[in-house]
């Protein structure tokens, strides 16, 4: 529903590299890396500007009051980013997953700026992408010890649980921290409402709906058939013409698979339900095209 166009951008990624960098220059001189990426907001007013974002990437030593070594912050952090990261960005594409990350990162300062708090720590967004991972991903269950299972929806409200808590009885951080949450979670929310479909004036409205993607189904379906005799027959204007005709149907906005991944016969049917499948189909009839291909009139009259 939210994905951009651009495959196989995986931002995250960059934010995995720049934790893990900053955990050694942090790991070198802890305080004195502190003093350097905190965010403070007299000393980006005299030109510091790499706080606003740098201090999302420092592992903090002390949570509130739990004093924790940051080479467990950083491992957590990192398997936050792994498995939550990676499948918001895939959810909901690249573009959409900076702006989410630099409005949480940017709320927070923002917060901290006007309450005149210092920020550290890679915490803060790790609570954004919690609360959207599990707004994505309702039904996710976690199994703690490979035995409790657990909902994301659960962790999350735990989470929002102990951010409200914080925000009452501990440091003016932890307001920064739900501010910074709360704006991204209100753009993506803000997506989200956009990009939903208009309600139906009638009841007959889902049925048609229904009866329009089983009729996109067939067609793919019907074009897959296609797409392996005219490899198999190594037909140039067949390979051109169904090219053609899937360039016609692509739809804007869709994050598509790599090649690898395109199995339009495969039991799960997902390549042909897919919104991505036209895109696909016209990227695999170019990269399988067989270099001695023969045009279909050569094949008319080739005994």
């Amino acid at each position: 529903m939210f994905r951009s166009r651009g495959e196989n951008l995986r931002s995250v990624y960059i934010l995995l590299f720049l934790n893990v960098a900053f955990f050694f220059l942090q790991h070198q001189d802890g305080e004195k890396f502190a003093r350097l990426f905190t965010f403070d907001w007299s000393a980006f007013l005299h030109g510091d500007a790499w706080r606003v974002f740098s201090y999302q990437f420092v592992q903090a030593s002390h949570i509130g009051t739990l004093s924790i070594p940051p080479v467990v912050t950083l491992f957590l952090n990192l398997v936050l980013l792994s498995l939550m990261g990676m499948a918001v960005e895939d959810a909901w594409g690249t573009r959409h997953f900076l702006t989410l990350f630099a409005l949480s990162t940017l709320g927070s300062a923002a917060a901290a700026a006007y309450l005149g708090v210092p920020l550290l720590g890679s915490y803060f967004i790790n609570f954004t992408l919690l609360f959207v991972y599990a707004a994505l991903n309702r039904d996710q269950t976690f199994y703690l010890s490979t035995a409790i299972p657990v909902r994301v929806t659960f962790l999350a409200l735990l989470a929002l649980g102990a951010l409200l808590v914080g925000v009452f009885f501990g440091n003016a951080s932890n307001i920064a921290a739900l501010v910074g949450a709360a704006a991204a979670f209100v753009y993506y929310l803000s997506q989200r409402v956009r990009r939903a479909p208009e309600a139906a004036p009638s009841g007959f409205a889902p049925a048609a709906e229904e009866s329009d993607r089983l009729a996109a189904i067939t067609r793919n379906v019907t074009r897959v058939t296609a797409m392996k005799k005219a490899l198999a027959m190594r037909s140039d204007s067949d390979i051109d013409r169904l090219i053609a005709a899937s360039e016609k149907e692509v739809v804007g906005g869709v994050n598509i698979c790599a090649p690898v991944d395109f199995k339009p016969e495969h039991s799960d049917r997902y390549c042909i339900r897919c919104e991505g499948f036209a895109e696909c189909s016209a990227r695999h009839l170019r990269l399988n095209r067989p270099s001695t291909a023969t045009s279909g009139e050569d094949l008319a009259t080739a005994p």
